[in-house]
């Protein structure tokens, strides 16, 4: 029997994934100063145990500045690596790839916890002990009416970032991640410098499209250098922003090719977000509603993309495979609802019949149930 295309392995550089299955970055927003604890390690781990080729943290703070709540995970010291590498560590034993997405949420920093709000921080933030700190951005410019308004970068702001993020790609190696991921989408920092909405700078890194791309291309290249050649390296777009006027398709494809270009191996192509919420709020959804990103930058940028977003089964996922429209399947919020997802995922497509890919201390008893039931 042919193994579909979701779980054939796939060797980017020296990592081979196991599979094509990737658990998105998720913010749980349940770190202290930073700190992964035990919240992230047993998050993480089911997503292993359940079978998934690659699991990424959540958006992982490369200054504490640039955290979006309160909560955020970061890795802006090297006292943010041990747990880390407990994480990494138990990832890897279960036949995952752990990889870490590092970015900072420049204009949308400073925000309250989702279930508080999701807005600016309030005064019940503040008697919980959640002040708002000093934000920053491309440009002074507020993401929407009642938010902080942020400070401009300064050219001495930028340079500390990208030492910031070097630094990062250091303790996420040291860390044990395998694969990391420059997080341009969303409406956060970077995003906020690619979209001609939010950046209005007149020096360098501001007004032309060269100009706005600067800073993404040298993050890119400082991470490159970083980190080692054996190991991938992803970014994630927002591949439209959905807004008129602002970010578009062909940008991401222009910016695909001269990331390709520097070393980065896959686009992760999600969409929206730098208007409002995170996800993709102002572009219609529908199920794999930005599979046709994907599509269009493997097509046209000639690399590897991940395609997310409402990827609901497997069925599905090997559809968008087998289309040649990705390379990798993103799930998030769908794993969250079934943490064995991908393998699911298997029994679907049948391609796990007696439960070999599952963990041996649960795969046996699951194989000896199913053989009991068919039993007349």
């Amino acid at each position: 029997m042919t193994t579909p295309l979701l779980f054939q392995p796939l060797r980017l550089r020296g990592v081979e994934l196991p599979n094509r299955v990737v658990i998105s970055p998720m913010c749980q927003y349940s770190a202290t100063d930073g700190m992964a604890n035990d919240w992230h390690f047993a998050h993480l781990a089911r997503f292993a145990l359940g079978g998934a080729g690659i699991v990424f943290t959540e958006a992982t703070a490369v200054q504490r500045e640039g955290r979006i709540t309160h909560g955020d995970l970061g890795i802006w010291s090297d006292a943010h690596v041990e747990p880390l590498r407990r994480i990494a560590a138990f990832l890897k034993s279960q036949g995952s790839v752990p990889a870490m997405q590092l970015g900072h949420a420049g204009r949308k920093a400073s925000m309250q916890r989702p279930w508080h709000g999701n807005g600016p921080l309030d005064s019940a933030d503040h008697d919980r002990g959640e002040r708002p700190w000093t934000v920053l951005a491309p440009s002074a410019i507020a993401m929407d009416e009642g938010w902080l308004v942020p400070q401009e970068m300064r050219l001495e702001d930028i340079e500390e970032l990208r030492h910031s993020f070097r630094e990062a790609a250091r303790r996420a190696l040291e860390a044990g991640f395998e694969v990391i991921e420059l997080h341009g989408a969303h409406g956060y920092l970077l995003h906020e410098f690619l979209s001609p909405l939010s950046n209005t700078r007149s020096d360098a890194y501001g007004g032309s499209f060269d100009n706005r791309v600067r800073l993404a291309l040298e993050l890119a290249a400082d991470l490159r250098a970083a980190w080692p050649a054996d190991k991938p390296l992803f970014f994630r777009v927002s591949s439209v922003d959905g807004v008129e006027g602002g970010w578009t398709i062909e940008d991401t494809v222009v910016l695909a090719r001269r990331l390709k270009s520097l070393g980065v191996d896959v686009m992760d192509c999600s969409s929206g977000g730098l208007l409002g919420s995170a996800t993709a709020a102002r572009v219609k959804r529908f199920p794999g509603f930005q599979v046709p990103y994907a599509a269009q930058v493997r097509r046209e940028a000639a690399m590897p993309a991940m395609a997310v977003g409402l990827i609901l089964d497997g069925r599905q996922a090997e559809t968008v495979l087998a289309a040649g429209e990705a390379d990798l399947i993103a799930v998030g919020r769908e794993a969250l609802n079934d943490p064995n997802w991908a393998l699911h995922a298997r029994e679907a497509l049948d391609a796990d019949p007696e439960y070999t890919a599952w963990p041996v201390q649960t795969g046996w008893w699951l194989d000896k149930r199913c053989k009991s039931l068919a039993k007349p």
